[in-house]
């Protein structure tokens, strides 16, 4: 092998290298990602969502709320600023831990950055006692 096309073969490997090391890191940096998978529709129990509360479902990437009793919200769980999930929700917040944002129960909107792009909203109804995002 020539000393050209080992230099080729080695930098054609450590490139496809850095391609999937930045591919495993998720959102890549762009604030205003989206999330979730809209086309597939969750049920929740409406008792499971606290009044100025709510739940994150992690396995379906949606966040639930229910800023005031009876009016229920979903968001994406895909945080905009690097495409962690959300962790939690407390005191009228959806907290993304990797960075610190604070999102808006009653409307996805950045409270507290980095994130700079609400939470996309998600269509919510509710029948009987089940809220049905899809």
């Amino acid at each position: 092998m020539t000393d050209t096309t080992r230099r080729a073969l080695i930098l054609g490997t450590g490139a496809a290298g850095v391609a999937a090391a930045l591919a495993a890191c998720g959102g890549g940096g762009s604030d205003g990602a989206a999330g979730g998978d809209a086309g597939e529709s969750v049920n929740v129990n409406a008792s499971d969502i606290p009044v100025g509360g709510g739940r994150v479902i992690r396995d379906k990437r949606i966040v639930v709320t229910q800023p005031t009793q009876g009016e229920f919200k979903a968001f994406s769980a895909v945080c905009t600023h690097q495409g962690c999930l959300v962790g939690s929700v407390d005191k009228g917040a959806i907290i993304c831990h990797c960075h610190n944002t604070l999102f808006d129960i009653a409307d996805g909107s950045v409270k507290e950055g980095p994130a700079k792009s609400p939470l996309p909203a998600r269509n919510v109804t509710v029948q009987g006692d089940t809220v049905v995002v899809g």
